[in-house]
């Protein structure tokens, strides 16, 4: 399924069912809920599985999904690995979770094929799940909850080129190659670049698994490599705090490198309030937790649900900060 248009639709059909095998590994959650599963006390139960928790972007769609489950008198898990990295753990938590027969599944896959083969026994339990952030392939999830990744980015690509002025070489620090946020984020930033901005070249495109660390040393490395580097965009918090952070241990100036970043966060308001960072994009985190558990909501009782809800994205920088719009999306 394509989740690139609203398009209304009814619930899932069951399939002959699928054995599948549960990834070893450990893995922390943050987790709400007793997580027994089931509802045999007559309240739904809604299993949910995130793509990790060591971003606040999580911890503000975890609070939007208990928002939402308080407001409609559901029961909700939220839970998700220690580090984006680390599928296996994802899903062998996704395959607990649907060992626990909930009423629906909303899940936020971090490898859109590795999730295929559990989902599909969802479906032959006649389980409905629907998506948060970024989908899994096949055909068995029913609506996506996310930002327009590639609009987002081609956002973040308009306001480096305005930044710039118009010319210049620039990089990427992107957060992944594999799941739909990070190639998206990407694809939508360079197809941007490429289409109006002829004048400005991409000079390199390295990945740091929206590691800080990681993203810092590849920063650094991207500094070194191009002299005449004037800006750098960071698809997430991770990749976007590695990349201050690499320019503040080089003892950069403040704007040499123009940093345009992804999420909101502390360290990224820091960022732009000091001068380090010009701007971000911002999604509506909150915004995601309450439309998705909304649509699980929605899909265990039947009811027809969007295939895409594009949640919307937003360009912040010190001009915006305190307005009432941008700080409602702003997380800390």
């Amino acid at each position: 399924m394509k989740f690139g248009k609203k398009t209304a639709f009814a619930a899932l059909v069951a399939a002959s069912a699928l054995v599948f095998a549960g990834c070893a590994g450990g893995g922390d959650v943050i987790e709400e809920g007793s997580g027994d599963g089931g509802s045999g006390d007559g309240e739904m139960y809604i299993a949910m599985v995130s793509k990790g928790f060591q971003h606040q972007f999580w911890q503000a769609v975890k609070k939007g999904a208990e928002q939402k489950a308080e407001e409609l008198g559901v029961r909700i898990t939220f839970e998700g690995p220690a580090a984006e990295t680390e599928i296996a753990q994802q899903l062998e938590m996704l395959t607990a979770a649907i060992d626990k027969n909930p009423d629906a599944i909303a899940y936020a896959a971090l490898d859109p094929e590795a999730c295929v083969a559990p989902l599909e026994q969802a479906k032959s339990k006649d389980i409905p799940v629907v998506y948060f952030d970024a989908p899994c392939d096949g055909d068995v999830g029913l609506s996506l909850s996310a930002t327009d990744s590639k609009v987002a980015g081609a956002l973040a690509a308009e306001h480096m080129a305005e930044l710039i002025g118009g010319s210049g070489e620039v990089a990427i620090v992107g957060h992944s190659q594999i799941n739909s946020t990070g190639v998206e984020r990407r694809d939508g930033f360079v197809e941007k670049i490429e289409a109006d901005f002829p004048d400005i070249e991409i000079v390199d495109i390295q990945y740091g698994d929206g590691d800080h660390l990681k993203s810092a040393d590849i920063a650094k490395t991207l500094i070194a490599a191009h002299p005449d580097l004037k800006g750098i965009y960071g698809t997430n918090e991770g990749s976007a705090i590695g990349v201050v952070n690499a320019v503040n241990e080089l003892g950069l100036e403040k704007g040499k490198i123009t940093i345009v970043g992804f999420d909101s966060g502390a360290a990224q308001i820091n960022a732009i309030k000091d001068g380090t960072m010009a701007g971000a994009i911002t999604q509506d985190p909150i915004g995601i937790g309450e439309q998705v558990v909304q649509a699980a909501y929605d899909a265990a009782n039947g009811d027809t649900v969007d295939e895409f809800y594009d949640t919307g994205s937003y360009w912040y920088d010190s001009t915006n900060l305190e307005d009432e719009n941008i700080a409602a999306v702003l997380y800390e």
